[in-house]
């Protein structure tokens, strides 16, 4: 074996700065214990409950006159024109709902001081959630991108979606630092408006990043996705990000470079945190307005609790 890939063997193995196949496959094993609630309109799996919102996996069924208190995003145009009389469009709910899983693989992500790399947190953050779908009898899919390589899967049923979705998180070419010229912007608008294309009305969507570079373009798309899905914003960060250690001379580097961080002034050390604690809030005040469930993630939290005790009674 070269020493290229007894080292890449050795990054398989420990989890922290990089991940398998094996190693995502195997957390199927403790997928069962996270809980992905349907919501009231999605509860009932007979296949001919219908229904005006959006709820777990919704296709259309037919129109019905218009009542009060419909939901007026519901109007089917078309009827209405042509019979002079507002229409309304019903909804048949399937008994697979599509899940998607959109993971961040900038270069941003791949970056730890305690715990594991924040992407692959968001690797085995985004198989635990797959496998969980898998087992609740959902569809997988999904889209794993970069500054410059999208990879899309569309959702489908059983382990295939499942092991569809871990070869594409494996196999990114981010990992070996392929993704291309970064771009003046990390504006993350074209795959959030690659995921509006791909996301059917009440699917169940997990956005996992980091969400550096959140303009008002790629809010205006997440707030479409979220709209008529039901979306769970996983803030993925490094205990560094929110606050400096205590002061003193730290070196960083990336392999290749040296960076030396002074954290002795106070008053630097406040701006910092204030920076981290204003991106959260702005996350946060996001995620409440347009109904969105946010949960936050230190790369030495312990995952499958996180997930366990976040999604408990979200009623996704």
């Amino acid at each position: 074996m070269s020493q290229a890939s007894a080292n890449r063997s050795e990054r398989e193995a420990d989890g922290v700065v990089q991940v398998s196949i094996p190693q995502l496959v195997r957390l199927s094993n403790s997928a069962s214990s996270i809980p992905l609630q349907p919501r009231t309109s999605g509860a009932r799996q007979s296949g001919d409950y219908l229904s005006p919102f959006k709820g777990r996996g919704m296709e259309f069924d037919e129109a019905r006159l218009y009542q009060p208190g419909d939901d007026i995003r519901n109007l089917d145009w078309r009827v209405t024109a042509r019979t002079g009389k507002p229409h309304t469009k019903l909804f048949r709910e399937e008994r697979e709902r599509p899940v998607l899983v959109w993971v961040d693989f900038r270069r941003a992500m791949f970056f730890a001081t305690r715990g594991r790399y924040k992407s692959v947190m968001a690797a085995q953050a985004a198989s635990l959630l797959a496998w969980s779908a898998n087992k609740h009898g959902d569809r997988v899919g999904g889209l794993v991108f970069s500054e410059s390589v999208h990879h899309e899967t569309k959702p489908r049923r059983g382990k295939a979606g499942v092991l569809n979705l871990i070869h594409q998180l494996v196999q990114h070419p981010a990992w070996d630092g392929q993704a291309g010229p970064v771009p003046d912007s990390e504006d993350m608008r074209l795959p959030m408006t690659r995921l509006g294309r791909l996301v059917r009305p009440g699917s169940l969507v997990f956005l996992i990043s980091d969400f550096r570079g959140l303009s008002r373009s790629t809010e205006l798309q997440l707030i479409r996705v979220a709209r008529h899905s039901e979306t769970v914003m996983l803030f993925i960060y490094d205990p560094l990000e929110s606050g400096l250690p205590p002061p003193g001379r730290y070196r960083m580097s990336n392999g290749s470079r040296e960076l030396l961080l002074n954290s002795h002034s106070k008053k630097f050390a406040e701006e910092y945190r204030q920076r981290f604690d204003d991106h959260v809030g702005r996350l946060r005040s996001l995620a409440r307005r347009y109904g969105v469930h946010f949960l936050p993630c230190s790369t030495d939290d312990n995952l499958l609790n996180v997930l366990q005790s976040g999604l408990r009674g979200a009623q996704l």
